[in-house]
């Protein structure tokens, strides 16, 4: 049996059409008329540095046009965030969705998104803009660099507990939102995500509330880069992180010990749905070996035992 390409669940055809309906609003494919290397061509524009693996991944905007269904390019107003493969590191569209879905498995927010095909069966990931309404204006957001008055081009000069700090000041509800930063910083150190910048955590506006917003630009760093260390230190370290190091920062961000620890045993929890989302993804079989012996591998450290 397939998997569905958006949900990674067992699917009699490529997509389940609730899938299809969540991601795009209707339960059909749109069409995407567009080859690979037109997609590089447009995204040159839009290339944001060369210092990680975010940043040399090209990506272009698109938006959704009912009559016909189908997706177009647009400079402005775009829906969604189409990123192709590249040519520098394998599987990224792959690699991408499947780190998702195991954020959603683990108890995260995140956008709708999934697998689409370009022109010639190349494909590429798809993800729909939290930052934009259904009819395209834009939501008030700031990412943590923004938040922390750095550039962009700063966006590591950081550390887990400025993250702790940022949310402390600026999130309407902080005990809730460092409940969810806390968990969203463990789990992309559980799956080998060594890109968690600055720039990869935001605040968003909605009813008059400051919250974090769904999680966007997860990728296993470790799956194409083995001695991949975290972007940001967490309690002045980037490796060789354990259980306590955990704890430790949990007590910062200011989480009673029986919350935190309840936070790690649910990712723990995880542990073998997780394996079963590996094994359903889209990654060849070797990406899936290695994949899954890092998640073993820190689920046994966040045990204690490692």
């Amino acid at each position: 049996m397939n998997s569905c390409a958006i949900c990674l669940e067992p699917a009699d055809e490529e997509y389940h059409a609730g899938c299809l309906k969540e991601l795009f609003g209707v339960p059909r494919v749109p069409e995407l008329d567009v080859e690979l290397p037109k997609l590089y061509a447009l995204a040159a524009g839009n290339m944001a540095g060369m210092m990680s693996i975010s940043g040399v991944q090209e990506k272009v905007s698109l938006t959704l046009s009912s009559n016909p269904l189908r997706l177009e390019v647009a400079p402005t107003g775009a829906r969604y965030i189409l990123k192709p493969e590249t040519s520098r590191y394998p599987a990224l569209p792959q690699n991408e969705l499947l780190s998702m879905r195991l954020a959603k498995l683990a108890g995260i927010e995140i956008p709708p998104c999934g697998l689409m095909k370009l022109k010639g069966g190349t494909p590429a990931y798809i993800v729909r803009r939290f930052d934009r309404t259904d009819e395209g204006r834009k939501i008030a957001a700031e990412d943590f660099c923004q938040l922390a008055e750095l550039k962009p081009k700063n966006k590591y000069d950081g550390s887990a507990e400025l993250c702790a700090r940022l949310v402390k000041r600026y999130a309407s509800e902080p005990l809730i939102e460092l409940r969810k930063l806390f968990r969203q910083t463990v789990f992309s150190w559980w799956f080998g995500n060594g890109d968690l910048h600055l720039k990869n955590f935001t605040l968003v506006t909605g009813d008059g509330l400051k919250r974090l917003s769904p999680a966007y630009d997860l990728v296993g760093t470790r799956l194409v880069l083995p001695e991949d260390t975290l972007a940001l230190p967490v309690g002045g370290k980037r490796t060789n992180l354990t259980r306590r190091s955990w704890l430790d920062y949990a007590q910062y961000c200011g989480l009673p010990p029986k919350a935190a620890k309840r936070l790690i045993e649910e990712l723990l929890e995880c542990e073998e749905p997780a394996m079963a989302l590996v094994e359903r993804s889209y990654l060849s079989e070797d990406a899936k070996t290695h994949y899954a012996a890092i998640l073993r591998a820190n689920t046994e450290i966040l045990r204690g035992k490692g």
